[in-house]
């Protein structure tokens, strides 16, 4: 068993690449950006206003320097995103790599001066299941960890625009993903294909389409009221008129309409974890 000490000497030097590595991406006013950074790490709470920075301890400037960071800063975008990929990853069984992708909104309600604003679908903010809110969308791919843990570590954000084809922007992102983390040696032939799982938005029959030549799964979540289709039955000997062009409704929450599966299976407990009847 490794010693503890060993593991948090070994995740400082990992902490300090890491840090050393974001400096390198920062190509223009990089002091004044990294401490932007650390400042809003630091901070008790959302950041709710950019002046608000300058009065975290982790900001040893002035306003000044914070608005010059924003206005004349610039960050390599593209080294960011590799020097992500390459980081340690959280693996599942057999070294498998599972990547989530979904949207999570800015809101930008009150900001009419903002460009390329979308309407957002949030839920928590009324007493109504959900609203539409005017901000700006942006489309993450995490890695997801085993067990049960809100953390994950994120490889990219994209903004969705008004113009946009939100499925064609997906599949772009996980492509440039996927071939990143294929570049920095994170996946190899001879590994799992990487898992990558969605929520009920996403075209997943599409993405599976376009995403065909990587080495990926598609996992995607379906409304419980969906209804599909099932296969044309065999059209039987000395039957007339126009064939059918679907067979039976499938919906999901009848489960009348369900038919017979060809095939199940029960996964094995894993070893050490005993079932408990009842």
């Amino acid at each position: 068993m490794t010693d503890p000490r060993v593991l948090r000497v070994q995740a400082a030097g990992v902490l300090s690449r890491f840090r050393t590595d974001v400096y390198a991406c920062l190509s223009r006013r990089a002091d004044a950006l990294f401490e932007l950074t650390e400042a809003a790490l630091c901070a008790d709470g959302p950041v709710k206003a950019l002046v608000d920075l300058t009065l975290v301890p982790a900001h040893r400037r002035g306003h000044g320097a914070m608005y010059d960071g924003f206005n004349q800063g610039r960050i390599e975008i593209g080294r960011l995103r590799k020097m992500l990929a390459g980081l340690p990853l959280p693996r599942f069984a057999n070294r498998q790599i599972v990547l989530a992708v979904d949207v999570s909104p800015w809101l930008r309600s009150d900001a009419a001066c903002s460009p390329d604003r979308l309407f957002c679908h949030v839920y928590g903010r009324a007493k109504s299941a959900s609203q539409l809110i005017p901000g700006w969308p942006y489309l993450f791919v995490a890695v997801l960890e085993p067990g049960r843990s809100s953390w994950t570590q994120l490889l990219d954000a994209v903004r969705l625009g008004p113009a946009d084809d939100a499925t064609a922007l997906t599949a772009k992102q996980l492509r440039d993903v996927v071939q990143r983390l294929i570049d920095c040696g994170q996946h190899h032939a001879s590994d799992p294909a990487i898992l990558i799982v969605c929520g009920t938005g996403y075209d997943v029959t599409r993405l599976a389409f376009v995403l065909a030549d990587l080495p990926v799964q598609l996992l995607g979540r379906i409304r419980a009221d969906r209804v599909m289709l099932l296969p044309v039955p065999a059209r039987l000997p000395g039957a007339t008129g126009r064939p059918p062009r679907h067979g039976g409704v499938f919906a999901l929450n009848d489960p009348a309409s369900w038919p017979t599966p060809p095939a199940t299976a029960k996964p094995k407990p894993p070893a050490g974890i005993g079932c408990t009847p009842g």
